[in-house]
């Protein structure tokens, strides 16, 4: 997928399940404020925290594997990121589309896939590896 010009989209990092950081990948939740959703799916990103730019892989929609719920939700795993960041109102820049939204069999299978995305945002962004 081609976007002429990057959506961009502004929200609140609140709590969610904490599914993620069970599995050494937590991410921001995001209440988004204002910006127009992409479709579902899984796209490389780049989020800015207090105008600091990060990479990031952001997963936009459902989430079937960890749930039955209809809600859209807007969830980043930033790369080679630790710091607390609840409840700071950030940017999320949409980038590249990676993959359609897809159930796993279980969250070991999430943790492969997420790592394998993360891969392929490092290739797009050509930050390399640093982990």
């Amino acid at each position: 997928m081609y976007m002429e010009k990057p959506l961009i989209l502004t929200g609140k990092v609140v709590h969610g399940k904490a599914l993620g950081r069970t599995v050494g990948m937590p991410t921001a939740n995001l209440c988004i404020e204002s910006g127009e959703l992409p479709e579902e799916g899984v796209y490389v990103t780049t989020i800015y925290i207090e105008r600091k730019a990060y990479a990031s892989v952001t997963n936009v929609g459902r989430r079937p594997t960890v749930d039955c719920c209809e809600d859209i939700t807007v969830e980043t795993f930033i790369l080679d990121f630790g710091q607390d960041i609840y409840g700071k109102t950030v940017e999320l820049e949409i980038g590249k589309f990676l993959r359609p939204i897809q159930k796993f069999n279980s969250l070991a299978e999430v943790q492969m896939q997420v790592k394998k995305d993360c891969e392929e945002a490092k290739k797009y962004l050509d930050i390399g590896f640093a982990k």
